[in-house]
């Protein structure tokens, strides 16, 4: 059975890269009938917090990522991974060493000077016919010493990488790593090896940025005798100008994308296409991904993060969702505006009334804020926009308002009749209209407009803005 895990470190929010990875993961064992288990990896107590923990579970709560088993949480597991070091450490693959940072740092200058590569020298490591020192005083108290792995020194690691292919690694590359730091803590590349056995884990599909921990991981898991998972490094995401992603390129909260008024299924289609394609397919839901998602197809080349791309889907999405659903979502950005949704035009009717010319649920709620509070238009645009010999025109248009059936077409109708009656052109009363009863030039059509709008708002906002109106061409 396909096991695949997301395994993030809760000492920031869920970002864009590792909400791509876990979409990955999620869709592999989505479409391999497997399961998906979460894991929250929080070791480094430093820099874990219970925000972010909850943060990365908002976030995938979000995006409709759900799991099958977790959160698993390494803290809770302190006694599984001292049996295994145990284990390691009785079977002669682990061992204690007493090194202190500045013997260590002053190992790795000497090297450097050397012009060799700064690594670990294994001076505490245990070997036929080689007398260790005695452990230093205090060893075992206040200055505990840290396990490390024993690597093979001879042969090598290879793996078949499912994005990047056969990965050869040769043992005398790798170093003593530290599995247990002095603290009783297991380092990260120990505990992954001792989840992803306890979890069945499959196979693990992960950034590239881990490759290198992949030979050290194996190395562990087969002193184990534990089966070896199948790995995908997936490449990272860069910005536009190439550079690694930050937040200037907008590699932010996944959730902050949603307080700026992004839909979460345009966010996900975006990641799915981060590197990885079906033929010329641009939109597609969750369903067809899933479908059509192999880690194979995924690019062995860096993916490049385009800001005005996401918000050309979300423009797409926000267009053909349901205007109920869309109501929903844009009144809490209406409540930030102090706007009383529930109070005046239908909400639901004035979203697909104007979707079509927003891309964010943000300028949604700018686009139909007009709606429910009126603004008064500047002199200078009034002047621009009202002709003095349209004026009677606009004076029976009030009347005629009062006692039109009270329907798109029949508010569109009177308008036309009217600029007829007077000799003008319909953006003679169209565009001032606007101005008058919204502030603003730009609205959608002017039947539609005043018919959701209201009667009694219709004419009340031309009582309240007509004055202005006068007084601007006067």
């Amino acid at each position: 059975m396909v096991r695949t895990r997301f395994a993030p470190s809760p000492t920031g929010y869920l970002h864009i890269g590792g909400a791509r990875t876990a979409l990955f993961s999620w869709a592999y064992a989505r479409k391999m009938g497997g399961a998906f288990v979460l894991r929250i990896e929080d070791t480094d107590q430093e820099r874990s917090t219970q925000a972010s923990v909850q943060a990365i579970l908002d976030g995938l709560a979000w995006l409709g990522i759900d799991w099958d088993e977790g959160p698993h949480y390494q803290m809770q597991r302190m006694e599984r991974y001292k049996a295994v070091v145990d284990q390691l450490l009785e079977a002669g693959q682990a061992y204690y060493c007493y090194a202190s940072r500045e013997e260590l740092d002053a190992m790795r200058e000497a090297q450097k000077a050397r012009g060799e590569k700064p690594r670990y020298d294994g001076r505490w490591r245990p070997e036929v016919g080689k007398t260790l020192a005695a452990p230093p005083a205090g060893a075992g108290g206040a200055s505990k010493p840290v396990i490390r792995f024993r690597t093979p020194r001879e042969g090598g690691v290879t793996f078949n990488d499912m994005i990047k292919g056969p990965i050869t690694v040769a043992n005398a590359e790798l170093d003593d790593l530290v599995i247990v730091r002095g603290d009783g803590v297991p380092t990260y590349n120990f505990g992954v090896v001792v989840d992803d056995w306890d979890m069945g884990i499959s196979h693990v599909i992960r950034g590239d940025d881990h490759v290198n921990n992949t030979p050290r991981q194996i190395n562990i898991l087969q002193a184990l005798g534990a089966p070896i998972p199948t790995y995908a490094h997936v490449p990272m995401i860069l910005g536009q100008d190439g550079e690694r992603l930050s937040k200037r390129h907008g590699a932010v909260s996944v959730l902050q994308y949603r307080d700026e008024g992004f839909l979460p299924e345009a966010l996900l289609n975006y990641l799915a296409r981060l590197g990885w394609g079906h033929g010329d397919e641009e939109k597609f839901d969750l369903a067809q991904f899933v479908e059509w998602f192999d880690v194979g197809h995924v690019s062995h080349s860096a993916a490049r993060f385009d800001a005005g791309k996401l918000t050309w889907l979300n423009q797409q999405y926000l267009k053909e969702a349901d205007n109920a659903r869309l109501a929903e979502l844009v009144r809490p950005f209406l409540v930030a505006q102090c706007v009383d949704s529930t109070q005046g035009p239908d909400l639901a009717a004035l979203v697909g009334l104007v979707k079509e010319r927003v891309s964010s649920i943000v300028e949604l709620a700018d686009a139909v804020h007009i709606y429910f509070h009126q603004a008064l238009a500047a002199v200078e645009d009034i002047k621009a926009r009202l002709d003095r010999d349209a004026l009677p025109a606009f004076e029976q248009l009030r009347i005629d308002l009062a006692t039109v059936a009270w329907d798109a077409p029949a508010i569109g109708q009177l308008i036309k009749d009217t600029a007829k009656a007077f000799n003008l052109k319909m953006g003679q009363i169209g565009m001032p209209l606007r101005l008058v009863l919204f502030g603003t030039a730009q609205t959608p059509a002017i039947d539609q407009t005043l018919f959701l709008l209201g009667r009694s708002e219709t004419l009340r906002r031309f009582e309240a803005a007509w004055p202005q109106a006068l007084a601007a061409v006067a």
